[in-house]
C-alpha cells in the first residue's frame, strides 16, 4: 500500500481527537470553499472572499487538531508552515473582503 505520510511531520504524536471528529473539521473547511464558490458564482465577491479568508484560517486549526494522514493533501511541508501559511492567507483575504469600497452593494 502506498504510504501518504508527510515526511515533515513524522515526529508528531497522533491527534488526541477521534477520527469522526477530524473527518468533521475537514469536511467544515470544505463547506466553507464550497458556500465561498457559491457566493462567487452569485457575483458576491466581497462576502465570497471573506468566506475563503475564514475557510483558510479554519484550515490552519485543522492542519494544528487532525492527523496529517487523514489532512491529506492540505499538509504541505511541516504543521508550523501550513499553519502560519493558512493563517496569513485568510488574514489577508479577510483583510481584503472588508477593506475594499462596497460601491453601493
Amino acid at each position: 500500500m502506498l504510504s501518504v505520510s508527510n515526511p515533515h511531520d513524522i515526529h508528531l504524536k497522533p491527534s488526541p481527537l477521534p477520527g469522526w471528529l477530524q473527518w468533521v473539521f475537514i469536511a467544515l473547511f470544505g463547506l466553507g470553499v464550497v458556500a465561498s464558490g457559491v457566493m462567487s458564482l452569485m457575483e458576491h465577491w466581497r462576502r465570497a472572499t471573506f468566506l475563503l479568508g475564514a475557510a483558510m484560517i479554519w484550515l490552519a486549526v485543522v492542519r494544528r487538531t487532525c492527523d496529517s494522514d487523514r489532512v491529506g493533501v492540505f499538509a504541505v511541508r511541516s504543521r508550523r508552515f501550513d499553519m502560519a501559511f493558512s493563517t496569513a492567507l485568510g488574514a489577508a483575504l479577510v483583510w481584503l473582503s472588508a477593506s475594499v469600497d462596497a460601491l453601493g452593494s
